[in-house]
């Protein structure tokens, strides 16, 4: 016979009450812990007896990933919601003048540019002009603006913080195109801001410029903001730039999940930006592993560009100091000392490989499953994307950022912006080559002083803790370049960094 609760004692009440909370927080308490399962299970594993070679296999990169749970469906959903989502109202203040902005670089650079434009835009009160991307540099890409990025989406997910208009109001065109630097007379000023540099100095230098000039133009962009020691609003407004309003155009998207979406049907994969290029060798007068005539051809390279400064480089002592991207056959050695076999699949998230398929020839027999984007999609789908080297690099910053493991041999800035990325959406595994390390390691191998067992168990240790884990930026007082790069790692946005110095 059922008694009614006034029915039963109050002690009884009392009693199945707590019982009763006790029953959800400790079901609260399975969860989180299940979770947490989860996302750190991707530590390294052991596999073999300790008579053999110490292999580990990282057992969320091979195995137990992608299916109807991907991380890539997961994205791509929250992606496509976002598209339905209510503007922000627009934020009324009274505009100081117009901001141009001319950047410079690769796509990736030129991402982080606009990111810090936004944000001394928004700090000054500007008018934000949509920025120009490079047309001069090495890859002589004329890519615009809106052939990569959105710039409807750019313009009004961003309304709330910060005006952005198109182009220039015509009555202050005329008068640009004749302005120098040092001119008094035109209501427009071009400069380079220095490199670096924190609110204060935009506040107290650039600020002030704005009761002269109607339009200031930064005709160089790269790196005028500092990593560190910028208030907390203005590094979430660089973070909301980068991961949410910066959206690549339909075009550019359609392609991108179409490649991993043709990935993923054969099973998890490795993103390997493989920096083994003409230019990246040729800049950073890198030729290991090069014949006496290519590198001469890349010495003359270097010589071509007057803006690549140095230009008599000593490629051994270089190689030694880990500042060499990591050559395919070194790229091959490492990959298996880590514990990937030859049935992962390797996508190649880079331009073409200098020396052809015979440099590249010994990783394809590695891994015989090595992933290009000619092989996936269709020769005319990706044609009209190929003469324009910005966008076909954003396909590949699609591809990488949704792998399940993003290895880049050199750390330029798209494998500093992926790692960012992939920091941002919950600690993806980004295994970060210590490469100065590595070749030490390399080199005793190659000449017979360590074996294949003492080698891999070196690359194995020396790796451990450089895995994309949350963790602090490197700061480094009056040293900005030696120090962490913001946008590898911007634990300011991230939700599970604790203990960091944090202004603001």
């Amino acid at each position: 016979m059922a008694v009614s609760l006034a029915q039963m004692p109050r002690g009884k009440i009392r009693v199945c009450f707590v019982a009763g909370c006790c029953g959800v927080l400790l079901w609260a308490c399975v969860l989180q812990l299940l979770s947490l399962g989860r996302l750190w299970c991707c530590s390294w594993s052991s596999s073999g007896n300790n008579s053999s070679a110490a292999t580990l296999v990282p057992t969320r990169l091979i195995s137990g990933i992608g299916g109807s749970s991907s991380r890539f469906s997961d994205l791509k959903a929250k992606s496509d919601s976002e598209k339905d989502n209510t503007l922000p109202p627009p934020r009324i203040y009274k505009s100081n003048g117009y901001l141009r902005v001319s950047c410079n670089g690769g796509l990736n650079q030129m991402r982080s540019e606009i990111c810090d434009m936004v944000a001394i835009a928004r700090l000054l009160n500007l008018t934000l002009v949509v920025p120009e991307l490079d047309k001069k540099s090495f890859w002589a890409d004329q890519s615009n603006f809106g052939d990569i990025f959105d710039v409807s989406y750019f313009i009004d997910s961003l309304r709330d913080e910060v005006r952005i208009v198109k182009r220039l109001p015509k009555r202050y065109n005329r008068l640009d195109s004749n302005t120098s630097s040092n001119s008094t007379s035109i209501s427009t000023l071009r400069m380079a801001p220095v490199s670096w540099s924190d609110e204060k100095y935009y506040l107290e230098q650039i600020l002030p410029l704005f009761n002269k000039f109607k339009v200031i133009h930064f005709n160089k962009t790269d790196a005028r903001l500092a990593n560190n020691g910028i208030d907390l609003p203005l590094q979430k407004l660089r973070c909301r730039v980068n991961f949410h309003a910066l959206r690549f155009t339909p075009e550019i998207k359609e392609l991108g999940d179409k490649l991993v979406q043709a990935i993923r049907k054969r099973g998890s994969y490795v993103a390997l930006h493989l920096r083994y290029e003409m230019d990246m060798l040729a800049f950073s007068g890198c030729n290991h592993d090069c014949s006496p005539e290519e590198a001469e051809e890349l010495k003359r390279m270097r010589y071509a560009y007057p803006w690549w400064r140095e230009k008599e480089i000593d490629s051994k002592a270089k190689r030694l100091q880990g500042l060499c991207p990591l050559t395919p056959e070194e790229t091959s050695l490492v990959l298996k000392a880590l514990g990937f076999d030859s049935n992962t699949q390797i996508y190649i998230a880079a331009g073409e490989t200098y020396g052809g398929q015979k440099r590249i020839k010994v990783l394809q027999e590695a891994f015989p499953y090595l992933l290009k984007k000619e092989m996936l999609v269709d020769k005319e789908l990706l044609s009209k994307f190929q003469n324009h080297s910005s966008q076909m690099a954003a396909i590949d910053f699609m591809v990488s950022v949704a792998s399940d493991v993003f290895i880049p041999t050199y750390d330029g800035n798209m494998a500093k912006v992926v790692e960012g990325f992939r920091r941002y959406q919950g600690y993806q595994k980004s295994i970060l080559l210590d490469r100065r390390k590595l070749v030490e390691h390399l080199d005793l191998y190659k000449n017979k002083t360590l074996s294949w067992d003492e080698f891999a168990k070196a690359a194995q240790q020396i790796h451990e803790k450089s895995l994309g884990q949350p963790a602090c930026r490197r700061q480094i007082p009056n040293k900005p370049k030696e120090e962490d790069y913001f946008y590898a790692n911007p634990y300011e946005c991230l939700s599970n960094v604790t203990g960091c110095a944090i202004s603001g």
